[in-house]
């Protein structure tokens, strides 16, 4: 069975997404370094926006019985994932329709919550449950990256290597076609930029989008031997490039705000189906560049010209305030789980329903009603002049600089946009 149900359903429907939502591509954009590692001050950054944005993350799924057993819904399909907190973004689940049974984490850290709701589904029975999230996603930055000036790979630290160099599914380190194939693209190289420059750069000249959706994402032995492959299974391959030489490096999902973008599409012979509402997801890569840190590498959505490889860190959907960021992989082998899931669902004449959907708001709707109202200037109100330690301290209320401290400033924010509705 697999690990977490959002995780193989996203995955499976984030070709469907790129083959529609490639076609947008806006302005440059940059970006912050991620995970906790911070860019040192003296490197030379750049903000793309100096404003924040709200959005409110809905998702509603169901769960189908047709088949002629009964369907017991395990802890791994009444879980969801909930997003990751950072200096990009801040995500509150505000709303759910079922108790929240547990909060924990998966294997990859990721926070997740199972929901308390029917376990068993006899033939002919369904159960539906909705979250929804508050997003408030931060101006992005990125340091001035100059390969004279890249760490070696000497530089990258032992503990980093030990997580995030290991080869296992679905980065198949050990593989010799794999292995030659980076030996022959970086060579003898050291600087760890210009070896992920030379990997951007090889996946671009090489690996081909498909041009019909593919249902399950592919090994990255599987997509160097077709030439082919979409977001997620060229993060894959290049995440494995990198293993090979020792460079630490993951696979990030997230989703991006499209206003414009309505998708209802189905997989697996109708046993999952997907309707995205301004929202399309997304992967991309995560490698740690001395002395940068962990910066993110898309191949897919890039803003800007294909001929300049580090296009791929500069302008990248992680880079857009618009994207939100989901979840790591780097233990799960969510491709295996993925055709295991998708055998469990046909074999039982099980089905599933999702529907996600993106909305953005005003900065002083904190309560995300789509409304600015006395009940958000109560909010802001019960919280000012509080900082973290502080009893009356909440977040959602502190939403714009100097962060950290609930202020006039954010007051005037509400009071600016006060009556404003969607």
């Amino acid at each position: 069975m697999t690990k977490r149900l959002k995780k193989v359903v996203l995955l499976a429907f984030i070709s469907v997404f790129l083959s529609s939502a490639i076609t947008r591509m806006v302005e440059p954009v940059t970006t912050e370094n991620l995970i906790t590692i911070p860019a040192p001050p003296s490197f030379q950054q750049h903000y793309r926006d100096t404003s924040n944005m709200r959005f409110v993350i809905r998702s509603n799924v169901t769960f189908e019985n047709r088949g002629t057993g009964t369907w017991d819904l395990t802890e791994e399909e009444r879980g969801i994932s909930l997003f990751m907190n950072n200096t990009w973004q801040t995500v509150f689940l505000i709303d759910h329709s079922h108790r929240l049974e547990s909060i924990g984490e998966d294997d990859d850290g990721n926070s997740i919550a199972v929901l308390d709701f029917q376990r068993h589904l006899q033939p002919g029975e369904s159960v539906s449950y909705s979250v929804s999230c508050n997003a408030f996603s931060k101006p992005r930055m990125i340091p001035d990256l100059n390969e004279n000036e890249s760490g070696q790979l000497e530089d990258i630290p032992e503990n980093l290597r030990e997580e995030f160099c290991i080869s296992q599914p679905p980065f198949l380190v050990e593989d010799e076609e794999i292995r030659e194939a980076a030996r022959a693209i970086a060579g003898n190289e050291t600087r760890v930029l210009t070896i992920i420059k030379e990997f951007v750069k090889w996946i671009w000249e090489n690996i081909q989008y498909p041009s019909q959706r593919h249902e399950h994402p592919y090994y990255p032995n599987e997509t160097l031997k077709k030439k082919e492959g979409d977001c997620d299974d060229q993060a894959i391959l290049f995440a494995t490039f990198c293993r090979v030489y020792g460079i630490p490096s993951f696979i990030q999902a997230g989703c991006i705000y499209l206003p414009d973008f309505y998708a209802n599409v189905t997989t697996w012979e109708d046993h999952i189906s997907n309707e995205l509402r301004r929202i399309g997801w997304h992967g991309w890569a995560m490698a740690y560049v001395p002395p940068w840190g962990w910066l993110p590498i898309d191949f897919t959505f890039v803003m800007g010209s294909f001929a300049v490889p580090l296009n791929a860190i500069y302008h990248g959907a992680a880079t857009l305030q618009e994207t939100i960021q989901y979840m790591n992989i780097n233990k799960e082998n969510y491709v295996a789980s993925s055709h295991m899931y998708r055998d469990f669902l046909q074999q039982n004449d099980f089905h599933l329903y999702s529907m996600d959907e993106m909305t953005m708001t005003f900065l002083g709707d904190v309560n995300c009603d789509f409304i600015v109202n006395m009940l958000d200037i109560s909010v802001i109100a019960k919280a000012f002049e509080s900082e973290p330690a502080d009893s009356n301290w909440n977040e959602i209320a502190d939403i714009t600089e100097p962060y950290g401290k609930i202020n006039i400033i954010d007051v005037s924010i509400a009071a600016t946009e006060f009556g404003k509705t969607l």
